[in-house]
């Protein structure tokens, strides 16, 4: 039996990228999948996994189109989501932007879709979907923050990085008030890796090498290996994991920066 045999999963940001691998994860153990898309060129790419996941796993998934940081579209969604699939077992918050923009430049507006984006979205739909898990006393709640959550990753991104801080607080906030009711509520934090969102960052290659460098593991994060702890945290093997932040970020976030990464400098180990 797979590890998330007939379980019901909603992937938000679903269509493309990190989502796009959790989907895949998701459907590969048993999982029903909803990838939710929100724009006519996520439904196309979101239409496309959807097809791809049923034939390949034979499991049954839905597109669902939200924007999940407006309350009563995320409403229609899960509708959906419950009269085609059935109640959700497993709550994925990915959807997320992060629009490069310095401080002094940043504009309300920005701000404002950057927090609803990265974090009213999570309060909206895990306040919904967590009506019926309490009533089942079961539920998997996992949020997909960033190493952005404990650390200033760049000085173009405030907006993002404290967005991002806050959903991982959040993410514990709602650990503690709804574990009494069998839910999980946890947070995988990856470091940079190469999706569409990133393509434009990491075409520069000065910037590509430093972020290869600057890692413990000398590499960039994949989609897969996201996905993979996402179902590890959704799986019956971390029922006693709660308002844990699983970095997956190759130990970025336990090394402290030196100027010019002197730290790094090839030295032979000599045992």
């Amino acid at each position: 039996m797979k590890r998330l045999e007939n379980r019901v999963a909603l992937v938000t940001g679903g269509s493309r990228g990190i989502g796009a691998a959790i989907v895949e994860r998701l459907a590969e153990e048993g999982a029903h999948v909803a990838i939710n898309y929100t724009s006519p060129s996520s439904f196309e790419k979101a239409e496309a996994l959807k097809n791809e996941v049923q034939e390949k796993f034979n499991i049954r998934a839905i597109v669902v189109k939200a924007n999940v940081g407006v309350k009563h579209e995320v409403d229609q969604m899960i509708d959906e989501v419950e009269e085609k699939l059935g109640f959700i077992d497993i709550l994925v918050n990915n959807a997320g932007i992060a629009p490069f923009e310095p401080f002094m430049k940043l504009s309300e507006e920005k701000w404002d879709q950057t927090y609803q984006t990265n974090v009213k979205s999570i309060f909206l739909t895990s306040q919904r979907a967590a009506k019926k898990m309490i009533e089942k006393r079961y539920g998997k709640i996992i949020n997909i923050t960033s190493t952005a959550s404990l650390l200033v990753t760049s000085p173009v991104i405030p907006h993002y990085i404290s967005s991002k801080a806050a959903a991982s607080h959040l993410t514990k906030a709602l650990a503690i008030e709804l574990g009494k009711y069998n839910i999980n509520v946890n947070a995988v934090g990856p470091s940079t890796v190469a999706t569409d969102m990133c393509h434009d960052y990491l075409q520069d290659e000065e910037i590509l090498k430093k972020e290869i460098q600057a890692n413990p593991m000398k590499r960039l994060g994949t989609e897969k290996q996201i996905g993979d702890a996402v179902v590890f945290l959704a799986s019956d093997e971390a029922m006693q994991v709660n308002g844990h932040l699983l970095m997956v970020d190759g130990g970025l976030t336990v090394k402290a920066a030196q100027p010019e990464d002197h730290m790094e400098a090839e030295r032979e180990l000599i045992l």
